[in-house]
């Protein structure tokens, strides 16, 4: 039977009351006072794991799998609730997405060469004890994304949650754990602190039991981890541009960057955050913007008092991120219609509003003179990140020029942003996308080490 709003609401608000972090028991689940009594029992279990078939841990993933889709809107209410940031809607569908495409077991391989001197085996080996540190932007999507690739390649996972998330992320964590003891395994498969801080988070990044440290969030926290003498695998910062050709098709490039933008209220760090479209077309690309998707045209008056709310202080306003169009205007005092879903402007390539990366659905809309000009523009706006990048168009030489130049982990043609991560378009989800250390879009394989095992002279049967 279908649960109403009202008593998933309900479920949201007795488990925000309940989980009062203080007072959490120890060791419930994953949950300790201690992050080197968490890493200890991360790493007793993680001697079960690496002895566990690849079986046995699907298992154990199939039932996570299970689990996040029956706690999917609970998960989605409490992040909104507890953060402030993004919407339900969109929350759900992204741990519906977490839950069906993140991939399993299915990602550890062999490679194999036999041949007159025998046979040689790469394997896949777990690491061991992960550290993971995982943003308030997307925080149970992180974590449950993140132990079902780790746990398939045998490792077992300690977080450090951002503080501004962390009842949602121990709640997550309470629901890895419980499928692991549900489908047989150990407790502890992935674990945290009752208070995460930065010293949590040195203690984890030194200790000598954690020799792998996986970082989703912003460049201070992904510089930290890779300073921190450890492997690293970094997820951080981007500012993705879409750009539009005169050979796109104007009207679907007008719905998908909108799509895209406002997507749990542009957090995702894969979303549209400007466009740059040739002069040709951007007068048609913001009427249907404008008439048949719901935008707001921002005066200048108006983008001068968005700059000012939203970067007070030159600084990102936090309080502003993952916010909807329609409250960041009333912000600034537009009472802007119910149904208003993003804020579009047009503006020169160093405007704040374009230059930044704000998490919020504003778009400015960058004028080129020629796709050159666009191709140029946009690798300046995307800042060296090399995370993602968009563009609309129907010329295959235009989309290859395109993608050389900007150089990104991932690039979506002629669709949402978020179709890379698998949702309206092909391939597995993830919501660590390491593009700055290489790794691309992380998967179960991403979190394992090559082992070369081989006889010489025998088992070649051919």
């Amino acid at each position: 039977m279908p649960i109403s709003e009202s008593m998933v609401q309900d479920i949201v608000q007795e488990v925000m009351a309940k989980m009062q972090i203080a007072d959490a028991p120890t060791g419930k689940h994953g949950v300790f006072k201690d992050m080197n009594d968490a890493i200890e029992a991360a790493k007793k279990s993680q001697q079960i794991v690496k002895k566990m078939s690849m079986d046995q841990r699907e298992k154990i993933i199939t039932c996570i799998r299970k689990k996040i889709k029956e706690n999917a809107e609970v998960l989605a209410r409490m992040g909104v609730d507890e953060t402030g940031m993004g919407n339900v809607g969109d929350k759900i569908l992204k741990h519906h997405l977490v839950a069906d495409k993140t991939p399993g077991t299915e990602d550890i391989t062999t490679t194999a060469w036999s041949g007159d001197r025998g046979l040689t085996l790469i394997e896949m080996g777990p690491f061991g004890v992960i550290g993971a540190i995982t943003p308030c932007t997307n925080p149970s999507e992180t974590v449950l994304c993140n132990t079902m690739g780790m746990l398939a390649g045998g490792n077992t996972v300690v977080f450090n949650p951002h503080p501004a998330a962390v009842k949602t992320s121990i709640y997550a964590i309470n629901l890895l754990n419980e499928a692991s003891l549900e489908a047989g395994g150990p407790d502890n498969i992935a674990v945290t602190v009752e208070k995460p801080t930065l010293e949590t988070s040195n203690i984890m990044m030194k200790h000598k039991d954690i020799p792998l440290i996986a970082a989703t969030g912003g460049p201070g926290v992904v510089t930290a981890v890779l300073s921190s003498g450890k492997r690293g695998i970094g997820a951080g910062a981007g500012n993705p541009p879409a750009v539009v050709d005169e050979t796109a098709d104007i009207r679907k490039a007008a719905q998908d960057i909108v799509n895209g933008c406002t997507f749990d209220n542009n957090l995702p760090c894969i979303a549209e955050k400007e466009v740059v479209a040739v002069s040709s077309v951007v007068d048609e690309l913001m009427h249907y913007m404008l008439t048949e998707n719901d935008c707001y045209l921002a005066s200048k008056e108006e983008q001068d008092k968005l700059t000012s709310v939203v970067l007070a202080g030159g600084k990102l306003n936090r309080k502003c991120v993952g916010r909807d169009a329609k409250t960041l205007l009333s912000m600034i005092g537009v009472n802007a219609p119910a149904n208003t879903r993003c804020i579009i402007f047009e503006g020169p390539k160093e405007h704040p509003l374009i230059t930044t990366e704000l998490m919020m659905p504003i778009l400015g809309i960058v004028r080129a003179k020629d796709f050159d000009d666009a191709v140029e523009q946009a690798v300046w706006l995307e800042h060296g990140n090399r995370h993602s990048a968009h563009i609309h168009s129907k010329n295959v030489d235009n989309i290859t020029k395109y993608a050389k130049a900007i150089d990104t982990a991932i690039l979506v043609k002629n669709g949402p942003s978020y179709s890379a991560l698998g949702f309206g378009g092909e391939g597995f989800c993830t919501f660590t996308i390491a593009s700055r250390t290489g790794e691309g879009l992380t998967s179960a394989s991403t979190f394992t080490k090559r082992r070369r095992c081989v006889m010489t002279d025998s088992l070649c049967i051919r």
